[in-house]
């Protein structure tokens, strides 16, 4: 009977696989990475960077004039904790410029006739400029504004308690949603879409293309050609730049006819941003297949890579909204650049010069990963 049992089940045997199991577990290093390092970054990330009613957003001021009147709305905006003015502009020209290029988040203009229209008690009004591409960045900060601007005002006048109430209408705050006045929270998502569907197709795709041949024993057919590493690194990477394509023209379309999304820019500027980005992405998936050893590793590293990139890059939460040391991390990721870019030309209309620097640095991504790409195929082939 005891026989029986045993052949059926062995406590020996069972502690012999486990060892086994945890003996490959600490060979796959990349896999015992994972399991510990994706649960700490989604704790450290959802609960220090994910901040859904961003502070201290940057603005630009713009006015001609220092008087007291002008000095306390600024004053009573900053305290609020929404705006940080970073930029004093002369003109409305290089306010825009700032805004399309996403530089600011608010544009406020005081008149140059704000403080005699003050004193003449003649309806004096501000004019504050929102950007409205992300609907969640704005909402807050522009829910505060009559009741605070007004109370600046009247602590300026030297008004007291019970004349509040009949002075508060002499000022009119004035607030302009721009590109996108009704909150359309699609025109914010749909763009950004764009580079997300891109990065997880291209890297995912790529970063298994030298895994598979390795994994399929073809890897020495392949260096026995006569080919360089720079060759098979293009022949990898090129099919892929036509698959990107065909997913660009896709999202495109169904973001005009499906979610009817505003294409207020340069299309051509749009496409050569977007093939610097593919680029840097197949090139990054190629890196990754240099670094696994089979494709459950490739996708693991791909995984890991989209996580914070996704999370991080101002797509899913605001930005503006994370602390200053998430912002620098963001910037790391190609991602983050791309939207940028996607938004202020489709929803902004921005021309070359506001999203140079961006597009600046996908080709530095490009290069970067390039480079990686080929030392690392280098030691391969050693």
């Amino acid at each position: 009977m005891r026989d029986g049992v045993r052949a059926i089940f062995s406590f020996a045997r069972l502690g012999a696989l486990l060892i086994k199991e945890f003996i490959q577990m600490r060979r796959d290093r990349i896999t015992f990475a994972m399991m510990l390092g994706v649960p700490l970054i989604q704790l450290v990330l959802f609960g220090y960077a994910i901040n859904n009613d961003p502070k201290s957003l940057p603005a630009a001021l713009v006015a001609t004039s220092s008087d007291p009147y002008t000095r306390a709305m600024v004053s009573a905006l900053q305290t609020t904790g929404y705006y940080r003015f970073d930029h004093v502009t002369q003109s409305a020209s290089q306010a825009e410029f700032l805004m399309s290029r996403g530089d600011v988040a608010f544009v406020v203009t005081i008149p140059a006739d704000f403080a005699r229209r003050v004193e003449r008690g003649d309806n004096p009004q501000i004019l504050i400029e929102a950007d409205a591409t992300d609907p969640a960045v704005a909402s807050g900060a522009i829910s505060t504004l009559s009741t605070v601007a007004g109370q600046a005002l009247l602590r300026a006048q030297g008004m007291q308690e019970a004349a509040k109430e009949a002075a508060r209408g002499q000022l009119d705050v004035v607030v302009h949603r721009r590109y996108n006045p009704e909150g359309i929270s699609q025109y914010n998502i749909v763009p950004g879409l764009l580079g997300v569907i891109l990065q997880m197709t291209m890297v995912m795709m790529t970063s298994i293309a030298l895994t598979r041949e390795t994994e399929r024993g073809t890897m020495e057919n392949l260096l026995a050609m006569p080919s360089s590493p720079l060759e098979i690194m293009l022949g990898k990477v090129l099919p892929y730049l036509v698959v990107g394509a065909v997913q660009v023209v896709v999202v495109l379309a169904a973001a005009k006819l499906l979610f009817a999304i505003p294409f207020m820019g340069s299309l051509s500027l749009l496409l050569s941003a977007v093939l610097v980005f593919v680029l840097a992405l197949v090139l990054l998936g190629y890196t990754i297949s240099t670094i696994a050893r089979t494709q459950m590793q490739a996708l693991q590293l791909t995984f890991f890579f989209f996580l914070p990139s996704i999370m991080l890059s101002g797509f899913m939460f605001p930005y503006r909204g994370m602390p200053g040391w998430a912002q620098i991390l963001g910037e790391i990721f190609p991602l983050t650049h791309f939207l940028r870019i996607t938004r202020a030309v489709m929803l902004k209309s921005a021309e070359l010069p506001a999203v140079a620097t961006e597009i600046g640095w996908l080709v530095v991504f490009v290069a970067l990963f390039a480079g990686v790409a080929l030392v690392r195929f280098r030691r391969t082939l050693d």
